[in-house]
């Protein structure tokens, strides 16, 4: 991927201000008031306003700035979730709100941008609003500080809306001194990063490649680790099914101790 380098970092640059143009699609969605919510494939898949013209925006955008994009030795594959946490979106929780496009290449997450679009909303009227983090294999992340769970804490993240006994089986194995239940892929790895939590479980095949791109590129930039509950590494190549039916398991440190602890019933009810 010599002469794809280039290529790489122009896709990156690319893929910041194309997430940054998104998030402010998503901000003024909300500020219109009309939601424009429609359910996928039940109460809690739901679509909005926002997911619709942020997925244009971002499409639109590559595909005019990179036209042989899906070319690119058939290789190089863009993951885009154009909202992550709409669910909380609709429900006015915004500090779970993410916008994330992931790099792939050859199957591999090697490089992704996470918008929030309400970064620093809680801080009150004429608060700035919006933060872009990122980063690349190789290169590392930025956009944030890194901070870490104190020693010997396991505080877990998991699913806020899609639980079931799967879930609260494996989160319990992990012996956690706290459990924090919030919405996004995206959210979830920024918790890691930033010293919230020490671990994502979701024992589940609820999340999807589209969710997991981007977000794992930064917690394996900064050294964390995202597999699936058996241990096995994501795979993003064009060809992959979108669903990652074998579950989510990421940690910033430690993520042995997280994977031994995955039930033998987790692991013989989710199969990769």
């Amino acid at each position: 991927m010599a002469s794809g380098h280039t290529v790489l970092m122009r896709l990156v640059a690319s893929a910041y201000s194309i997430a940054q143009k998104a998030g402010t699609i998503v901000r003024r969605v909300i500020a219109e008031g009309d939601l424009g919510i429609v359910e996928k494939t039940s109460p809690t898949d739901l679509q909005t306003k926002a997911d619709r013209l942020a997925q244009m925006s971002i499409c639109s955008s590559l595909a005019r700035k990179f036209p042989k994009l899906t070319i690119i030795g058939e290789e190089l594959v863009v993951w885009v979730d154009p909202l992550d946490g709409t669910k909380e979106y609709t429900e006015g929780l915004l500090d779970n709100v993410t916008v994330l496009i992931g790099i792939a290449y050859e199957g591999k997450a090697i490089a992704g941008v996470i918008n929030q679009p309400y970064y620093n909303y809680q801080a009150g009227p004429g608060a700035a609003l919006g933060r872009t983090i990122w980063g690349v294999l190789g290169l590392g992340a930025f956009g944030f500080q890194l901070k870490e769970v104190p020693a010997g804490k396991h505080i877990i993240t998991t699913t806020r809306s899609h639980s079931n006994k799967l879930v609260t089986d494996c989160v319990a194995a992990m012996n956690p001194d706290d459990v924090l239940r919030v919405g996004g892929a995206g959210n979830k790895i920024i918790q890691l990063i930033e010293g919230k939590a020490s671990a994502y479980v979701f024992a589940s095949p609820g999340c999807k490649k589209w969710d997991t791109c981007a977000p794992e590129v930064i917690l394996h930039a900064v050294g964390g680790k995202l597999t699936d509950v058996h241990g096995n590494a994501l795979q993003y190549d064009k060809e992959v099914k979108h669903m990652n039916s074998a579950g989510v398991l990421a940690s910033l440190r430690n993520h042995d101790y997280y994977a031994s602890r995955v039930p033998e019933s987790v692991k013989n009810a989710l199969v990769p």
